[in-house]
């Protein structure tokens, strides 16, 4: 269930984003990038170890880096980070024992970032014409 939920919510916000006009700064996916990098810290408060605080913390910054550079450089590094996002989430267990993570999320994490990667490498590639120049999601 969990799949079919990360599937439909991302298409539902991607695709009214992009249907509303929201999504036409470019900072809009980056910025969807660094909310979702940060749920995992959520959970870490929920667990309530600092070790495993520090360590989602750490894999947080990595992901919010990816969508600063894509934000700042190259917004199909957004892309390349969802991705990264949604491969993490199958072996986010192995790396961090982080028992505030609902049993559900991963998967649900993991089905909503690739979407999400789908949908914003079909903007990018469309907005540009298919060769991705940074005036595809607008100025910054």
């Amino acid at each position: 269930m969990e799949f079919i939920v990360g599937i439909t919510i991302a298409l539902f916000i991607g695709g009214a984003a992009a249907a509303l006009g929201m999504d036409r700064d470019r900072v809009f996916y980056p910025a969807v990038l660094m909310v979702n990098a940060t749920y995992y810290v959520l959970f870490a408060v929920i667990d309530g170890g600092r070790e495993v605080l520090w360590s989602e913390m750490a894999i947080a910054a990595v992901f919010i880096g990816f969508a600063v550079a894509g934000f700042k450089q190259n917004p199909w590094l957004v892309v390349v980070a969802l991705v990264a996002h949604g491969v993490m989430d199958v072996f986010h267990d192995a790396l961090v024992h982080n028992a505030g993570v609902p049993s559900g999320w991963p998967g649900f994490c993991m089905t909503f970032d690739m979407t999400a990667a789908v949908l914003v490498a079909c903007v990018l590639a469309h907005r540009a014409g298919g060769k991705g120049n940074l005036a595809a999601l607008g100025r910054h």
